[in-house]
């Protein structure tokens, strides 16, 4: 055979092995990446599992929904008593109104006061915040009978009632501090001592736990997993 001839079919056949094994080794690659697919979306399954199948989680979450439910009804029934709105009543409403739910703050006010102004805008954005409370206001002008029988002589006055019950007043600004430029939040800390307003929490706490759990199923699935 010729030597060239020879020299040529062993070039030929190398390459031909050259390109056999980059030939495999793109299949190998090909493969491995296939099985890391199918291994994160088994892992990804799990975790889904993981999570409807905790008992404690789907307890949680059954609670959640069923207090999410109750708490529906009950601010209905509470709008339907004028609970949600800072609201304008007459002195023929007045009873009515204080009588009607468990906790009512009313302003007596005047409406060229500017002290009556300032508390009117503080009331009218806690009565968006403090929806089990009752937020209204008397033009004093307007209830002479109540004014008298409350023993009112200073305006703005608002008075706390508990099922009914005059149980405290707030006479000027001498419970903010006397000064015109208290804030909405010192109002608001001053109710709250006196239990006319609860305090906003739960619903974060039950949400931090959700989280919580969440991670801590995330962390048994995947032990080697940084968090960001």
């Amino acid at each position: 055979m010729d030597p060239d001839s020879v020299k040529s079919t062993l070039s030929n056949l190398a390459f031909g092995n050259v390109m056999a094994a980059a030939a495999r080794d793109y299949q190998k690659e090909l493969l491995a990446q296939e099985k890391g697919h199918a291994s994160s979306s088994v892992n990804e399954e799990f975790d889904l599992d993981e999570l409807m199948d905790d008992p404690e989680l789907e307890k949680l979450h059954a609670d959640r929904i069923a207090a999410l439910k109750k708490e529906a009804e009950k601010r209905h029934e509470l709008k339907m008593q004028g609970h949600g709105e800072y609201r304008d009543i007459t002195e023929a409403d007045f009873l009515g109104e204080v009588t009607g739910s468990d906790k009512v703050i009313c302003h007596f006010f005047h409406r060229e006061f500017y002290r009556c102004k300032i508390m009117d805008k503080h009331l009218k954005s806690l009565a968006l915040r403090h929806f089990s409370t009752k937020f209204v206001k008397l033009d004093a002008e307007n209830a002479p009978f109540f004014i008298t029988k409350l023993g009112i002589k200073t305006l703005p006055c608002v008075i706390l009632f508990r099922k009914g019950i005059a149980i405290g007043r707030l006479v000027g600004f001498d419970d903010m501090g006397g000064k015109d430029d208290f804030s909405t939040r010192t109002l608001e800390v001053l109710l709250l001592k006196k239990g006319m307003i609860d305090e906003k929490k739960g619903e974060e706490d039950n949400d931090d736990y959700l989280d919580s759990k969440r991670t801590s199923v995330r962390s048994s699935v995947y032990p080697d997993s940084d968090s960001d």
